[in-house]
């Protein structure tokens, strides 16, 4: 039973169900509901919920979440002689063709491949299976090394589900080979929380994140919504709620 309720499947779903704009659409509907049956306090209610995913999904707004948990990423300190290159799973693209590594893998394989090629260490991929039928997202991550980047994935971690299963289980691999620290790559939204995991799996980490975003700003071109904006807020409040997460599990 508990095996089912931490499943990666239902934390999934009950990611979409908590984080706009699903939730807010559901409560303004509700609202409207309300309303339409004489509660007049609830149609503004139902109007503010409407507000709120547009200015989720404007570029202020949105630049600033990501900012709140990026900036964060520039005080991580610094280790000497990293012995591997850890690359974190991020999403699955599914196809005609099967699945693929969705565009934040993509992202992630590109700057592990690139930091290959800079200092040789070899790469470990680490990720589980996110549906079910899929193969583990490692799995794809290192057939995509090989095919699209011409770059080899010495280790392949496919059993974590999630950040903390990445870090101890990354960790158990490179203990067998006498690697006491790492390169990690993931986006730098995400880095805060998995250095802190790697860390605690003993592994001493040195942040290599996907290329930073501009800085927020703030001026009138950006309050004008877009699907990239909305998507760019889903994720750093998914982080967010993350941290939460493992803060009650801890």
């Amino acid at each position: 039973m508990s095996e089912w309720i931490w499943s990666p499947q239902l934390r999934q779903l009950l990611t979409a169900l908590a984080l706009p704009p699903v939730s807010p659409l559901l409560l303004a509907v509700i609202l409207g509901l309300m309303a339409w049956r004489g509660r007049r306090w609830a149609g503004l209610g139902a109007a503010g919920c409407a507000l709120s995913v547009l200015l989720l999904a404007t570029p202020a707004v949105s630049g600033a979440l990501r900012w709140s948990l990026e900036r964060e990423t520039t005080a991580w300190p610094a280790v000497a002689a990293p012995g591997a290159i850890v690359v974190l799973g991020a999403e699955v693209a599914r196809g005609l063709d099967g699945p693929r590594p969705g565009p934040l893998t993509l992202e992630r394989l590109r700057a592990g491949a690139a930091l290959f090629r800079a200092t040789g260490l070899p790469l470990l991929v680490t990720g589980g299976v996110l549906a079910p039928g899929d193969p583990p997202i490692a799995t794809l991550m290192a057939r995509s090394l090989a095919e699209d980047f011409s770059t080899p994935a010495r280790w392949v971690e496919p059993g974590a589900a999630d950040t903390r299963g990445n870090a101890r289980l990354s960790a158990a691999i490179l203990a067998g080979e006498g690697i006491a620290a790492v390169h990690l790559v993931t986006h730098a939204w995400h880095l805060p929380r998995a250095g802190r995991e790697f860390s605690m799996a003993g592994l001493a980490v040195l942040a290599a994140p996907v290329p930073r975003g501009r800085e927020p700003g703030f001026g009138p071109s950006q309050w004008l919504p877009g699907a990239e904006g909305l998507a760019e807020s889903w994720f750093s409040l998914r982080e967010w709620t993350g941290r939460l997460a493992y803060a009650l599990r801890d």
